[in-house]
């Protein structure tokens, strides 16, 4: 009986979890993507576009970044950055046209489409959360969201 109960009761929380699980891989989906045709004016003062490039998906560098980046993907989705994957030369994509990478490359930009970090190695999330939180743009947007944070309700009349 006791094992019925306890078969019975992990598989509701399997069930339960499966939600949490297609929300995050939604998240997922959203903060990272192909390069595909979008341009980098798709992004401008929207997000900050973190371009990974690569001749071949199969490159370690390009692993090894990937890896780095879903590790701690929530890092940079407070940053409101979005990751661009590039590893196909031969599509020439409108971004590729753009940046030029020789190989592995990853590209930082600002909202303003400034290029921040351009890097032929690649880097961890912290020195990546790091270049964005020395920006103006993003200095400020965290004040504002302190300020927002500190500013009390308005009170409700009573009736």
């Amino acid at each position: 009986m006791i094992r019925w109960l306890a078969l019975g009761l992990l598989g509701f929380f399997a069930i339960a979890a499966l939600p949490l699980r297609a929300q995050d891989t939604t998240a997922t989906d959203e903060a990272i993507r192909p390069a595909g045709e979008a341009t980098l004016e798709d992004f401008l003062w929207i997000a900050r576009p973190l371009v990974v490039f690569a001749d071949n998906p199969a490159d370690p560098r390009y692993v090894q970044q990937m890896q780095l980046i879903t590790e701690r993907l929530d890092a940079l989705v407070d940053r409101d950055v979005v990751v661009l994957t590039d590893t196909d030369p031969s599509a020439r994509s409108p971004i590729r046209r753009e940046l030029r990478p020789r190989g592995f490359m990853f590209v930082l930009l600002a909202k303003d489409g400034t290029v921040i970090i351009r890097k032929p190695a690649p880097w961890d999330v912290r020195e990546i959360s790091r270049s964005i939180d020395k920006q103006p743009l993003r200095q400020q947007e965290v004040r504002d969201r302190r300020d927002t944070l500190r500013q009390p309700e308005p009170e409700q009349p009573t009736q």
